[in-house]
């Protein structure tokens, strides 16, 4: 029987990513929290849990991060679980550190914060409203270049005769 390694994270980041170049791939870094939340049983206290996740996103998505995410910037996630060994140069010990990947097409990674991303992305005042919200839709093409959603002339489906 085969396996599957796959991982859906909504969070929080720790702090702004962190990025490197590796063989001429960019590599984005951060954490994310994930919290959950219950009443206690016995003393009906609000009772809090939060788990923090290391995180690591190649390529495109990696450059994507590294522009728009920020502190705080709401993401989902879907990735892999990658655990690597290694030694401890102070104690000698064999050491383990797990992180979730995001790398090529078996990945997504989604900002969930709308007004974080007007806010680093220059889109004019008017274009705003919440019909032409279109703030989550721009992107930087392969030549660097903005790409712009196409703007909807208030044709719906139910207008097709047929």
């Amino acid at each position: 029987m085969s396996s599957v390694n796959k991982v859906i994270l909504i969070g929080r980041l720790g702090k702004d990513p962190e990025t490197q170049d590796v063989n001429g791939k960019v590599l984005a870094s951060f954490s994310i929290a994930t919290s959950e939340s219950w009443n206690d049983k016995n003393t009906g206290q609000k009772q809090e849990k939060t788990e923090w996740h290391n995180v690591s996103v190649w390529g495109r998505q990696g450059e994507i991060a590294a522009q728009y995410l920020r502190k705080g910037s709401q993401v989902y996630l879907e990735g892999q679980i990658e655990t690597q060994k290694y030694i401890d140069k102070t104690s000698g010990q064999n050491r383990y550190s797990t992180r979730v990947v995001l790398n090529g097409f078996n990945s997504t990674l989604q900002m969930l914060d709308t007004k974080s991303a007007e806010t680093r992305v220059d889109v004019p005042q008017a274009a705003r409203s919440p019909q032409n919200d279109h703030s989550q839709l721009r992107d930087l093409g392969n030549d660097g270049q903005s790409i712009t959603p196409v703007q909807t002339d208030g044709f719906e489906d139910k207008d097709i005769p047929f």
